[in-house]
């Protein structure tokens, strides 16, 4: 509250009012009077925290269409290039000077989206070679008009992946990424699919792709690309979503690619796959935790839903007519289409490795099995080999199939979904961490699992690397990793 004067009045009627008080509250509300002006130049000439983020209005596209930017930001200019990642950073695109405005993030953002107008747009041209594309934004100012003059910066970035013009032209081999994992992990704006890092410790079920994203491409796909490009072999790129909704594209191709962590896969994007492999097409599953939870596509691709250990909630459930795209585990028995049907393998005859506190003394190296099958073929390792510890190509997270032991080999039971032709390569332990798995309904206390290396063959050839982590051989050199991995591209994309 303001100190306040006596009374106009009081003072005109001759009521008895000390000058000395007068005076002493005159210089109150003269000293107020000045704070409160000093305050206003204070919040208007001190600068706003600096910052720019946004995201792309696709989370794929192809040459020809309409790229566009949707960008807050607290500077009045921004700075944008695009890079293509591949052996080398390639700049395709830039623009020193675009208009900056600042949004209101809206508070369901997370599953909502934000909603922020067009702040860059152009039509991609025909010489962009198709891969993924890192954006990377820049403001600049020099911070308050009278005080904290400082050269401040603000950087951040997003990603779109881009298709190429013609499906198969250049490349027999099709690299889809694990756009799907990325979202679920994201908790821009408080949620994620994930209570550990969301607002309040509590876990979303809709993740929006239309905000500022974070991307796993570095950890995993990244290294792959690095060492293929570099060894001559060329891909065409897509998105997970590109599977559900441009499912034409894979007639084009003679092997398909997953690598790292591929973690969330829709019912379309499974079907169309796994038709392609039944029609003699090729995967090669080069990572682990591959096509566990299932997730539903909602606006167009824009969003995901996925109930995870909550499917009770999800509407699917609460229909009660038919559970097949139940938002919950793919292994899940009211789903009951494990992932080892489409992969050989699953999470729940795998874990962890080197991760999470279980099996921290591991020796992130696979054990060869059967060394005659061709995808050892120029490698040397012989039966009871072990390769690629050095780099720990088992780690993270893994998938393993219910086996059986006969003379030291061992060879799936197939009472998972693992299939009748599926031959188990080489493995490792790998086993759950408890906290993980209790709320499971087929999980059995005290279970050890493997990571496993394997194939099957059902019209075409599918090869698992059974662990998040294969990549990171071929990052540090490994030379049974990279003959491998040449094996299965040279073999499967003839």
């Amino acid at each position: 509250m303001h100190p306040t004067l006596p009374p106009a009045g009081a003072m005109a009627s001759g009521r008895r009012f000390p000058w000395c008080l007068r005076l002493s509250l005159l210089r109150r509300a003269l000293a107020w009077s000045l704070l409160g002006a000093s305050a206003f130049c204070r919040s208007e000439d001190e600068p706003r925290p600096l910052y720019v983020e946004g995201y792309t209005g696709q989370v794929s596209y192809a040459p020809g269409d309409e790229l566009t930017f949707h960008v807050s930001t607290t500077a009045p200019k921004f700075y944008v290039e695009i890079q293509r990642i591949g052996a080398k950073v390639e700049s395709v695109w830039t623009a020193n000077s675009v208009a900056g405005h600042e949004y209101p993030v809206p508070e369901n953002a997370s599953a909502q989206g934000c909603g922020w107008p067009v702040a860059v747009q152009l039509k991609i041209p025909d010489t962009w070679r198709s891969g993924y594309y890192h954006v990377v934004l820049k403001a600049r100012d020099n911070g308050g008009r009278y005080v904290q003059r400082n050269a401040r910066t603000a950087e951040s970035s997003c990603y779109f992946i881009l298709r190429p013009a013609e499906p198969g032209k250049g490349s027999r081999i099709l690299l889809q990424l694990s756009t799907h994992t990325y979202n679920a992990y994201n908790n821009w704006g408080g949620f994620s699919l994930y209570a550990y890092h969301g607002r309040a410790g509590n876990q979303g079920h809709r993740v929006s792709y239309d905000r500022p994203p974070s991307s796993q491409f570095a950890n995993w796909e990244r290294p792959f690309v690095e060492w293929a490009e570099r060894a001559g072999y060329v891909f065409d790129y897509a998105a997970n979503n590109d599977l559900e909704f441009h499912p034409e594209i894979l007639k084009s191709y003679k092997l398909v690619l997953s690598i790292g962590h591929d973690e969330y896969w829709s019912a379309p994007m499974r079907d169309h796959l796994e038709k392609f492999i039944g029609d003699g097409g090729n995967v090669a599953f080069l990572g682990g935790n591959v096509c566990c939870w299932q997730v539903r596509s909602e606006d167009a691709g824009h969003a995901l839903t996925c109930w995870k250990q909550d499917y009770h909630h999800d509407p699917v459930y609460a229909a009660k007519a038919e559970y097949g795209t139940l938002s919950s585990l793919w292994s899940h028995y009211l789903v009951n289409r494990p992932e080892n049907q489409l992969t050989g393998v699953g999470f729940l005859w795998g874990g962890y490795h080197l991760s999470h506190g279980q099996l921290m003394d591991g020796s992130g190296a696979y054990t060869v099995h059967r060394p005659e099958h061709w995808l050892f073929e120029g490698t040397g390792l012989k039966l009871g080999d072990s390769f690629g510890g050095k780099d720990t190509i088992v780690g993270y997270e893994c998938d393993g199939c219910e086996m059986e032991w006969r003379d030291g080999i061992p060879f799936p039971t197939h009472k998972d979904g693992t299939p009748e032709s599926f031959q188990i390569l080489g493995s490792a332990p790998a086993q759950w961490e408890a906290g993980d798995c209790q709320w499971y309904d087929r999980w059995t206390n005290g279970r050890k699992g493997h990571a496993v290396l394997g194939t099957y063959t059902r019209g075409g050839t599918v090869i698992t690397s059974g662990s998040t982590d294969w990549a990171h051989g071929l990052q540090g050199g490994d030379k049974a990793v990279d003959k491998i991995t040449r094996n299965i591209l040279e073999r499967l994309a003839r």
